[in-house]
């Protein structure tokens, strides 16, 4: 039908379809009872009227040992059918409105997600009118992929709670079964159920928890999704991306693998046959179209209108009745969405494709103040400095992990006999959850002088080189397996890094060992891990980001010895590639021995201060580093000696900065 351009605008969500659809099915419902129990009704005030009230039945008297021999026999049954029936029943659960606690209020850190969740919200209670009037196709399904603890769940809640509709949630696992042909009747009964729940409610919302449980790539096709948002025709034309080695154009199947099509002939490929993955996933592709199935009375009257229309003329057909839609939207969940079958998401079963990444500093800040106002905390926590400064600190950190961060800040607050928490209690909890429980250790006197100078190199070279790196806790108390270790992060979110904050990384890497040889003209087994990280970096400098000698990407290499391998292997097993790593990573610590030889006294106060206390945490590390600069230009000019060396300024981790990294 033409669209009319002065139609009005979708309803409000209070008076959209879904609504009136519920209302009128309440009122049928409330006819239907009314209709079937009158009858019943005036028999019953006859009987009492007349004299003759009904009484209670009487049971007809039974042999006990007939009814023993027929009980025995109804129980076989039942349990020879139950395993059966049992195994096919739909294992969802149907969470009503007003037992869902979430609005979509309370989801936080997540502006540009919730803003289209809303509109798809909005189509879904006015998909009659979107249909109808404006000749529209409504959303009907909507994939949420992102990293754990998101707000994927939250958010599909917070959908079913204010579209008022039941929320029929089921997690990929609990429709897998050890029966054959089971795990797709699960399927079929969850769907039907679905339907069911929407025709008697005016909509319904299902939410699939981890789908690529059911919903992996069948054999013998391709797992090569296209970007999101794009079908895979338009592929091809994708650029490569900035910031990173993603947004590569995908033009064929991953390194490795042939392409079925251009098999020689007379290859056997394995093609899925059974129930396993190939038969799950082409019934959840098949009941993904089914919302406009007919029900049970329509199928009888369509029946009954195809027998009456064989025997009336062409002319005088008997019209068919017409399956109206339900309005049903199916919201799953993923980790992993590009394992799924790529015929999934296409329009028409997965209309929409929605990214839940980390939150950035706004959306932390949202997320905190959220929590916050929720947990008990003490006055200084309501200053907008020190929730800036936590939602800086979280860089990385997805809602449940803040969330998480705060509720071990509670029990810190706990253990020191207080019922609200503090900054002081932020702080200790970040630093058990992102390095983990103190483990101290009887550590030998050389040996405790040997790992503080190892780290105070470290932090002497991020305080030197790199003031725009916040740093946060300096320790030989070990932890996670670390026998010592510097935690460094940016100061402010970042997405992208130059040529001359890598070389930084590099050097602060270096800075351990090279303390090491000036200190004690020795090297122990500590600096492995930091020249594991070290070459980690040089090597994604050589073969990914063009910064040395060479503008070829190793990254691009697919068919040779080295395509199955990682970027870095594929970098030092090419003798040109090993030869620019090896240079790149002598000049940097060249630069760190003539950095450090300069500034020994620096080294030597944090050793010093981390013999005496073990550990130091923000502004502590940079204040052993002032003094011993304050006091070394102090002694030079006394001497008349030339000025000790300036110091960058190091901002305190007691302000709002970025989120820490442990190096």
């Amino acid at each position: 039908m033409p669209v009319d351009a002065a139609a009005p605008p979708l309803p409000l969500r209070d008076s959209a379809d879904v609504g009136r659809v519920r209302e009128r099915n309440r009122q049928r419902r409330l006819l239907r009872i009314a209709v079937l129990l009158s009858p019943l009704a005036v028999w019953l005030w006859w009987r009492l009227l007349t004299g003759d009230p009904v009484g209670a039945p009487r049971l007809p008297a039974v042999d006990p040992l007939y009814l023993m021999a027929g009980l025995f026999f109804v129980v076989l049954i039942v349990v020879l059918l139950s395993t059966t029936v049992v195994a096919g029943r739909s294992p969802h659960v149907t969470y009503r409105p007003e037992q869902i606690d979430v609005r979509m209020d309370d989801v936080k850190g997540l502006a540009p997600v919730k803003e289209d969740v809303q509109r798809s919200l909005d189509l879904f209670l006015a998909g009659r009118t979107f249909r109808r009037d404006m000749g529209g196709t409504p959303r009907r399904g909507l994939l949420f992929e992102g990293p754990p603890g998101t707000g994927k769940t939250h958010m599909a809640k917070a959908m079913a709670a204010e579209a008022g509709v039941p929320f029929l949630f089921v997690s990929g696992t609990s429709f897998q079964s050890m029966y054959y042909g089971a795990t797709a009747r699960k399927i079929r009964s969850y769907f039907k159920a679905l339907r069911k729940a929407a025709r008697s409610e005016g909509g319904a919302i299902g939410f699939i928890e981890e789908i690529d449980a059911i919903a992996t790539v069948r054999g013998g096709m391709s797992a090569v999704p296209a970007p999101a948002g794009l079908s895979p025709a338009v592929r091809q034309w994708v650029t490569p991306g900035c910031g990173g080695l993603e947004g590569l154009p995908s033009l064929g199947l991953p390194a490795g693998t042939v392409p079925v099509g251009s098999l020689p002939a007379g290859t056997l490929v394995h093609r899925a046959v059974s129930e396993g993955v190939g038969g799950v996933v082409n019934e959840l592709l098949v009941q993904m179209q089914s919302f406009d199935e007919p029900t049970g009375w329509q199928k009888v009257r369509a029946r009954a209108t195809d027998a009456v229309n064989l025997l009336l003329p062409a002319a005088r057909q008997v019209r068919r009745p017409r399956t109206e839609p339900v309005d049903v939207m199916i919201i799953a969940a993923t980790n992993r969405a590009d394992s799924l079958d790529p015929a999934l998401l296409r329009p028409g079963r997965f209309d929409r494709r929605l990214t839940f990444d980390l939150p950035d500093k706004r959306g932390r800040r949202e997320i905190v103040d959220h929590f916050l106002s929720r947990k008990a905390h003490e006055a200084e926590l309501d200053t907008d400095e020190r929730r800036d400064a936590l939602a800086g600190v979280t860089q990385g950190y997805s809602p449940v992990m803040i969330e998480h961060l705060l509720d071990e800040a509670l029990v810190n607050a706990v253990r020191r006999g207080s019922v609200t928490m503090s900054w002081t209690d932020i702080e200790h909890a970040r630093l058990v959850v992102e390095v983990g429980l103190g483990q101290p250790v009887g550590y030998t006197e050389h040996e405790t002088r040997l790992i503080a100078t190892h780290e105070a190199g470290h932090a002497t070279v991020a305080h030197l080189l790199a003031p725009h790196r916040r740093l946060e806790i300096l320790t030989i108390v070990k932890r996670a397996g670390a026998l010592g270790l510097l935690a460094h992060g940016d100061t402010e979110d970042v997405y992208t890094r130059s040529r001359s904050e890598l070389l930084a990384l590099i050097r602060i890497a270096f800075g351990g060992q090279v303390a090491e040889e000036l200190f004690f003209g020795d090297v122990s087994t500590g600096p492995s891990g930091d020249l594991h990280y070290a070459t980690n970096v040089a090597a994604q400098m050589v073969g990914a980001a063009g910064m040395s000698d060479t503008l070829v990407s190793f990254a691009a290499i697919e068919t040779s010895g080295l395509s199955g391998a990682n970027l870095v292997a594929r970098v030092l097993g090419d003798a040109g590639g090993r030869r620019m790593v090896e240079e790149l990573l002598r000049d940097q610590k060249q630069h760190v021995r003539d950095l450090l030889e300069q500034n020994r006294h620096l080294v030597a106060a944090l050793r010093d201060a981390l013999v005496e206390r073990h550990e130091l945490i923000g502004h502590e590390i940079t204040d052993v580093l002032r003094d011993a600069d304050d006091t070394a230009g102090a002694a030079a000019a006394t001497a008349g000696g030339p000025d000790g060396v300036p110091v960058p300024e190091v901002i305190d981790l007691r302000e709002p900065q970025g989120r820490p990294a442990a190096g």
